[in-house]
């Protein structure tokens, strides 16, 4: 079992920066590889970046590639997500994921794959 609790949303400018953090808590937090997802409403469910256990991979999707970065520091037990050059389409609540694995090297762009959710943490881009 692991808890994790997401942090650092908040309302900002387009062309503007926000960073999140994902703290974790109950396992060996190495063990996990990690991730999130965002969900703006009557949307679907979308896949933002994912990370392997030593931070050795990354994933991200084109939407947005390029300006947000998923890093971890395993020390801490805790996952970040650096978001720069924000739009109003990045809107959306921010989940943090996390899923067991003995791959070290392995990231998983399925939610369906990932074990634990946060509870949210609302980002708003304004025009």
């Amino acid at each position: 079992q692991v808890q994790l609790v997401e942090s650092g949303g908040g309302l900002v400018q387009a062309g503007g920066s926000l960073r999140l953090s994902c703290a974790a808590s109950g396992r060996t937090f190495s063990n996990y590889a990690m991730g999130w997802f965002r969900q703006a409403p009557g949307k679907e469910r979308e896949f933002v970046a994912a990370i392997s256990r030593i931070g050795s991979s990354t994933n991200y999707p084109d939407s947005v590639k390029g300006r947000f970065t998923i890093s971890r520091d395993n020390a801490k037990n805790t996952a970040y997500l650096q978001m720069n050059s924000l739009k109003p389409e990045d809107t959306a609540v921010y989940y943090c994921v996390a899923t067991y694995t003995s791959s070290y090297y392995y990231t998983f762009l399925s939610g369906s794959r990932y074990e634990y959710w946060g509870q949210g943490t609302q980002v708003t881009v304004s025009s």
